[in-house]
């Protein structure tokens, strides 16, 4: 099971008094309001006003209730992200309080890194990031205080759809397609696994799983079955690519996907401004967005392209590798 740990930040010991020592020359006055001994040479420093958690880019949960959420946020990276790591942080902060643990949905890889950058920096806040395998995609993610959270909780469920895939095999769009059809809303819903003729392995949240074995009956045109197992009887292996090259203009998203997606231009034009593609899992309705290097390219009904080295050519062009899953 993945495990990922993010300890409770401290400002103590010999790294306290490093971070003392450099924080401390900006908050000296020539109006001197305070004096406090310097604890680690015996003289005074003369200080404009107390010296604050906050200083050391470390917020206490009764701090962040108060308003420093919003400055917290104002270091998230990926400004796509915001609104779902705001939503994360008062679950976080809830958590604490109550001395419980709570969990999210299952998360996509930006909303998950910014969340735990952001919550590391809160004190007395544990997190573990579990998506069912070691190299899970989504994954959810629990908080609660130090003191409540002591072991991994048991909170991702894992399902094994099969039927006779030999002749009608079914894509990972398909497998998404028919769950969805269920009525299962898609961040309920984890990494699917495909077991080529077998079927495919789907992680769920545990409270869902007994309605989807119910519930799903066909993939496509295929009658399937689907089961409970264990999370130690996944079986997955790395996804096959198909890599290629390809001269471009610009690195404009719609240039860039038509030739990974190998369709003309004027349809990837059409399915951005509908919504059907997403760069690094947020949909994008602009065909001029730019696109870099390690971005992660997904259109509905064609499946996922990622993008590779990007070089410059001779001629003031770009050579871009296409990484397509297949």
């Amino acid at each position: 099971m993945c495990a990922l740990r993010v300890p409770a930040m401290a400002a103590t010991g010999f790294a306290a008094q490093s971070i003392l020592r450099r924080v401390v020359p900006s908050f000296l006055s020539t109006r001197p309001t305070r004096v406090v001994g310097d604890f680690f040479s015996g003289t005074n420093l003369i200080l404009r006003t107390p010296l604050h958690p906050s200083a050391f880019g470390i917020c206490s949960l009764p701090q962040a209730i108060k308003g420093d959420a919003d400055i917290l946020l104002k270091g998230v990276g990926d400004k796509n992200t915001i609104e779902d790591v705001k939503r994360i942080v008062e679950l976080a902060k809830r958590a604490s309080l109550r001395r419980e643990v709570l969990h999210t949905d299952f998360l996509t890889p930006p909303v998950l890194k910014e969340s735990m950058l952001v919550l590391e920096r809160l004190a007395d806040l544990k997190t573990v990031a579990q998506g069912g395998y070691p190299e899970a995609e989504r994954c959810r993610l629990s908080v609660g205080h130090a003191e409540a959270l002591t072991s991994d909780p048991d909170n991702v469920a894992a399902l094994s759809i099969s039927g006779n895939f030999s002749f009608q095999p079914c894509s990972h769009g398909d497998f998404l397609g028919a769950i969805l059809g269920t009525g299962i809303a898609r961040n309920k819903l984890g990494d699917i696994l495909l077991q080529g003729e077998k079927g495919a392995h789907v992680l769920v949240v545990p409270e869902l799983s007994d309605f989807l074995v119910s519930a799903l009956d066909k993939v496509g045109n295929v009658s399937v079955s689907c089961k409970k197992i264990p999370l130690l009887a996944l079986e997955y292996e790395p996804p096959s690519t198909k890599s290629s090259k390809s001269i471009e203009a610009s690195l404009r998203l719609d240039a860039v996907a038509s030739a990974g997606f190998k369709v003309s231009r004027t349809k990837m034009a059409s399915l951005i401004s509908n919504g059907d593609v997403r760069v690094n899992w947020s949909t994008v309705t602009k065909s001029n967005t730019t696109i870099k290097t390690g971005d992660m390219i997904s259109v509905s009904g064609e499946g996922r392209l990622k993008i590779g080295e990007i070089s410059s050519t001779r001629k003031g062009k770009f050579a871009v590798e296409l990484i397509r899953y297949l």
